[in-house]
């Protein structure tokens, strides 16, 4: 996928904090993807995808399937298709059609993009500084729209998304498939891991504990509507302080340190086993 975590923040995140960066909740969080060798995400974001084209890292759009990975998932779509399922066939259902999660902050619902409609917002997003410096997207539109076109144009494993709280757009995910990603490449991946980047719009929602509140949502959202995903991973910068904290917060627990090709992260997962507990 696209990028690496921006901020994710916590509830004592830094002062105005953008978005969390791949990792702090209040900013973007992480990210992945490959050509050139695609990128594992965002290198300051919690959860996520890698962002920039041209920056070497590795896309997860662009990871090439192994013939055991297909058979895998061939034989996962055939016993779908036995027993009726309504995913058949899909790497990821659809979020668009997750009911919303009602929060401490507000009802929250996440909007699959529609490129056309959302450009100009999530780039304007894009291009604030504390952002760039993880999804490194500043610049013209055309840099935004590449990115998330290069989702919306694959095979469905990365779903970019807005967050919506209480009816207004205030943030941008990325919910893809964590196996089918270069991230596998640097940690034991199971079949069916997702994966979450986060990006918080506008400084009026950081700094607020909205990461931490958000997080547990839309991990919780992933583990409800996708049944065979038996977790939620993420891998923000190790640096990245605030969205670590945000990430342990919401019910995450840190696995273990990870060489990425452009940051060293944090592996944080969130297990459905223990999800009642965290």
């Amino acid at each position: 996928m696209p990028p690496a975590d921006a901020p994710a923040e916590s509830d004592t995140a830094p002062p105005e904090a953008a978005d969390v960066p791949p990792d702090p909740a209040d900013a973007s969080t992480e990210q992945a993807g490959p050509p050139p060798e695609p990128r594992p995400g965002p290198s300051g974001a919690g959860t996520g995808t890698g962002a920039g084209a041209g920056t070497g890292t590795e896309d997860t759009l662009d990871l090439k399937l192994t013939e055991e990975l297909l058979a895998l998932i061939g034989e996962d779509r055939r016993r779908a298709a036995a027993t009726g399922s309504a995913s058949s066939g899909e790497l990821l259902t659809d979020p668009g059609t997750w009911p919303g999660a009602t929060t401490g902050a507000g009802v929250f619902h996440l909007v699959p993009v529609v490129l056309e409609r959302d450009l100009a917002l999530i780039s304007r997003w894009m291009n604030d500084p504390a952002v760039a410096a993880f999804w490194e997207l500043a610049g013209p539109d055309s840099v935004t729209a590449d990115h998330i076109r290069t989702q919306l144009e694959g095979d469905g494993r990365s779903i970019p998304c807005l967050g919506v709280l209480d009816g207004t757009p205030m943030s941008y995910w990325e919910v893809y498939r964590a196996d089918l990603d270069p991230l596998a490449r640097h940690y034991p991946a199971r079949l069916h891991d997702t994966g979450i980047h986060l990006l918080i719009g506008g400084v009026n929602h950081r700094g607020k504990g909205l990461g931490t509140i958000l997080l547990r949502a839309v991990a919780d959202l992933a583990l409800d509507n996708l049944p065979r995903s038996g977790r939620v991973v993420a891998e923000p910068d190790l640096r990245n302080t605030p969205s670590v904290a945000a990430f342990l917060s919401a019910g995450f627990r840190f696995s273990a340190e990870v060489d990425l090709p452009d940051k060293r992260a944090a592996l944080m997962i969130r297990d459905r086993t223990y999800r009642d507990h965290l």
